[in-house]
């Protein structure tokens, strides 16, 4: 993103510290968090950029931050609301911005599960299953389909990913200013 406008800015960053702190207390974003957002980011882009201009930012970014993790959520690596709260984000953001946010979050969020894993010194198990649902997504009639179960078999748990995506908002608003 080439600099933030304005109302862009602290409306994501509102968004994304509420939904963090949602998600490390309750485990979820909520869905009347996610629709405000949506509704938010109308009067802002028609503000920043314009009628027409803001409305297709606003389109255009809300389905990019949904489909960028969309798969995630399909394989049930992720909940969703991280899915739905990156469409808002991207609504505020446009594609581009939510495409950004995307990859920094990815980074965040696979380097704090990492650290997890150190931490609680079940890298092998945590490695095992990543490679278990590699090869099950890769396999044809052992894929997604067949996964019905949630967390694959031996996961360690899960990490409110919400704060790995209010993370990765922040740095790439920064670094856009």
């Amino acid at each position: 993103m080439n600099g933030v406008p304005f109302p862009i800015g602290p409306c994501v960053m509102a968004l994304v510290i509420v939904a963090a702190l949602w998600d490390v207390q309750t485990r979820r974003i909520p869905n009347w968090l996610v629709v405000a957002g949506l509704a938010a980011a109308v009067p802002a882009q028609w503000l920043a950029h314009g009628g027409i201009e803001g409305m297709q930012l606003w389109l255009g970014g809300a389905l990019t931050g949904a489909l960028i993790f969309l798969p995630g959520y399909a394989m049930r690596l992720m909940g969703a609301g991280d899915v739905k709260l990156t469409a808002a984000i991207g609504a505020f953001c446009g594609a581009y911005g939510a495409f950004e946010i995307g990859l920094a979050t990815f980074a965040i969020g696979g380097a704090w599960s990492l650290a997890v894993l150190l931490r609680r010194r079940q890298m092998l198990t945590g490695l095992s299953g990543a490679a278990s649902l590699l090869v099950e997504t890769a396999v044809p009639g052992g894929g997604i389909a067949q996964r019905r179960s949630g967390l694959a078999d031996g996961s360690i748990g899960t990490i409110p990913y919400g704060v790995a995506i209010a993370i990765g908002s922040t740095v790439v608003l920064f670094a856009s200013v």
